[in-house]
């Protein structure tokens, strides 16, 4: 076939992505395809410009597919949200960027999850949805980088089963933090803010072309701050990436990236519950030990390069290294004593996580046609090894008791002594291919098919036993893509997906024998744009079903329960727009019923059966609002409504922790196109609320009460 067919096949297949309309939304579209192969490069926006709005349903987003295909294109639901909108909105954190911008994603997060954790349709944890850095996958549960929204370049959420994509652990859905990365245009910018409780940030970032064929990228944050509780509520972070771009010639890049993240959070695991609530008195009070410590550091290095020998073949080639050291002292438990009015504290928990993945991905894309038809496939593979030594002092054992009104924070207690607990050693090897068919102008049909065979070799340093657990999985989605017009979308998809058993990293020998939980969904939707592209919006119904699934026992570390099965069906809308002049309004709500369909348990000696109940960290209520008024020249003002249900915090639905709605502000003043000053209120109505569960069923995790912070943000 010749480099003139396969242009005008893949400009068939494009097409349905390039209409004027399209063009006066805003959104990034498609590239043209000509004879000349766009690589994949991320377009850097300056800090302090104007954010990109809408939904981007025209931006290509490489988390949904491997194609490039666009949200429109694509037979999914798919978020994808800009790093300066993030960043505009006040959102220093990815998981605050994600629960309040994502559609349906709710915040789950915990010092035991590295604060960084999500519900999405009905299923919760890293298990299920899954967080990717740069399109890689991270393994370990308690994975903390990225964590700063400062180097984000955008966040996609593909919501509902991606084990096609990236294997196992994937039912709920996939986040991918996509950092900015070196180009050839210039851009430097930088960032100092203070705020409530002795809050600090300084940030700076710059990048831009060295020469003709290389090009640089560094940006590095700091966070620190006293925090809200007291005492050990004070915390740190500061996290560099960095990368250099080697780009010779229009058909090859070669990209080496390195990304540094290092935290010290608040330590902080829960208030305890007084009557199912935590009083006022108690709210800033933090029930830790004296001597506590949290710490956490990760080590990216990413080698990354492109070729595209021709138009209608091109390669990906992507290397990886991560280290991962987290540290943990803490008394993670604490109950109210109603006969005595003291505080118990327990779980007295000393844990030291080693980790080192390494791995390579390797892909190509091919076009030209099929059968008469348009047709682009990807074919690839993923080789993966992980080690993890796992340091303890297990069983979490010692109590003591503390009076809530004249609190004396205490020693850690360490009752078994701080050792080597176990060590696990993952091969997972992956085959995968993907395509699209471009049936006719109007439809197309988007495949995908994935193999994973991971191998995991535990040992008990302990006992000095060890064991062996090899699994297969086999994933694959196929979804219709209809258009009646260039800028409208109706899709329908049936995808399978597995989870993990518990975590492949921290698998125990208690649990070798457990099966792959599997998935399946349905998913109907439509997306598209009106108003010439100024507005924006997406649809879609779903059911999933998900068997053998693992469930963690709350209060009860590293164990675990296999259910027969869960279920959840919903509906999801979006809807961005600019009503007046000044004006823009973004929109989403999520509403869904998840329940165990069939799970027994035994407690106490007798067979209770939670078929019916809620899951635990599933609301079934999400929904967000962010109205931005430019009310004069150079001001604009910015309000957000977070709205979260009802959750539970035990499989017999108990332990129910109430909905909340928080009420997020803003205010900017632009004294030049090149610098905003931002004053942001959090938590306006400074409401007392349960961001998630505590370290055992007798507390949660509050969330922060009002604050302000002043930002101030130039580029030059």
């Amino acid at each position: 076939m010749s480099s003139r067919s396969v242009a005008a096949a893949l400009a068939l297949a494009t097409a349905l992505s390039h209409s004027p309309s399209l063009a006066r939304s805003g959104s990034a579209a498609p590239p043209e395809v000509g004879d000349a192969v766009e690589l994949d490069m991320l377009e850097v926006i300056a800090t302090g410009a104007p954010a990109p709005r809408g939904l981007n349903l025209a931006t290509p987003a490489r988390s949904a597919s491997r194609l490039g295909l666009t949200p429109l294109q694509t037979p999914a639901s798919v978020d994808v949200i800009p790093g300066e909108l993030v960043r505009e909105r006040g959102q220093f954190t990815v998981n605050e960027a994600v629960a309040q911008n994502g559609v349906g994603i709710a915040s789950t997060a915990s010092p035991g999850t590295g604060n960084s954790a999500f519900s999405a349709r009905g299923f919760v944890g890293s298990n299920s949805v899954m967080r990717l850095y740069d399109g890689i996958r991270l393994y370990a549960g308690t994975q903390t980088f990225p964590f700063d929204t400062w180097n984000v370049e955008r966040i996609e959420v593909l919501r509902g089963p991606a084990s096609v994509l990236y294997g196992e652990g994937a039912v709920g859905g996939v986040v991918n933090v996509v950092p900015k990365r070196p180009t050839f245009t210039q851009a430097t910018a930088a960032q100092v803010g203070f705020g409530s409780d002795d809050t600090r940030r300084i940030a700076a970032g710059s990048g831009g072309p060295i020469s003709d064929v290389l090009a640089y990228r560094l940006d590095v944050s700091r966070n620190a701050g006293a925090g809200w509780l007291r005492p050990n509520g004070d915390f740190e972070n500061l996290a560099v990436s960095g990368a250099l771009l080697y780009r010779p010639s229009a058909d090859l890049a070669v990209t080496l990236s390195n990304d540094y993240g290092a935290t010290a959070p608040e330590r902080y695991w829960g208030s305890p519950l007084v009557d199912g609530r935590v009083p006022r008195a108690l709210r800033d009070t933090n029930f830790n030990v004296a001597d506590s410590e949290i710490r956490w550091r990760d080590n990216w290095t990413i080698l990354k390069a492109e070729w595209s020998p021709s138009p209608d073949l091109s390669f990906r080639n992507v290397a990886y290294r991560m280290t991962s050291d987290r540290f943990y002292r803490n008394a993670e438990g604490s109950a109210f004593l109603p006969a005595t009015g003291l505080i118990q504290r327990s779980l007295f928990a000393e844990i030291r996580h080693d980790q080192e993945q390494i791995g390579n991905r390797l892909d190509a894309t091919l076009r030209g046609a099929v059968f008469g038809l348009p047709s682009q496939t990807v074919l690839g593979a993923e080789v993966n090894r992980i080690r993890y030594r796992h340091i303890n002092n297990r069983p979490y054992g010692g109590t003591d008791l503390v009076d809530p009104f004249a609190f004396v924070p205490g020693r850690f207690i360490n009752l078994a002594g701080t050792t080597p607990g176990y060590e696990n050693l993952v091969d997972q090897y992956a085959l995968f291919a993907e395509n699209r068919l471009v049936l006719t102008e109007q439809l197309s049909l988007v495949t995908g098919l994935r193999y994973d065979a991971p191998s995991i070799r535990g040992a008990d340093l302990r006992l000095g036993t060890s064991f062996r657990s090899d699994f297969e999985a086999l994933s694959w989605r196929a979804g219709l893509v209809y258009q009646p017009r260039p800028e409208i979308s109706l899709y329908a998809q049936y995808a399978t997906a597995v989870d993990p058993v518990g975590n492949f990293v921290s698998l125990q020998v208690a649990q070798k024998d457990f099966r792959l939980s599997a998935g399946r969904q349905v998913e109907v939707g439509a997306k598209g744009l009106f108003w010439e592209g100024a507005a924006e919006w997406t649809l879609a119904g779903y059911r999933i079903v998900k068997d053998n699934l693992v469930s963690a026992v709350p209060g009860q570390p590293g164990v675990g329960v296999q259910v027969g099965s869960q279920s959840s069906h919903g509906v999801e809308a979006a809807l961005s727009l600019a009503p007046w002049e000044n004006w823009r309004v973004d929109a989403n709500v999520a509403l869904l019923h998840a329940q165990y369909d069939d799970f027994n348990q035994t407690v106490a000696g007798q067979v209770v059966s939670y078929a019916g109940n809620q899951p635990i960290d599933v609301p079934e209520r999400v929904a967000n609002l962010w109205v931005a008024y430019a009310f004069a020249p150079r001001w604009e003002a910015r309000v957000g409504v977070q709205h979260v249900g009802s959750m539970v915090s035990d499989f017999a639905n108990t332990a129910r922790r109430p909905d909340y709605t928080l009420l997020n502000t803003g205010l900017d003043y632009r004294p030049d196109p090149g610098s905003r000053l931002s004053l942001r209120l959090y938590n306006l109505t400074d409401e007392v609320y349960a961001a998630a569960r505590g370290g055992n069923a007798t507390s949660i995790l509050l969330g922060r009460p009002r604050s302000v912070e002043l930002v101030y943000t130039v580029v030059f």
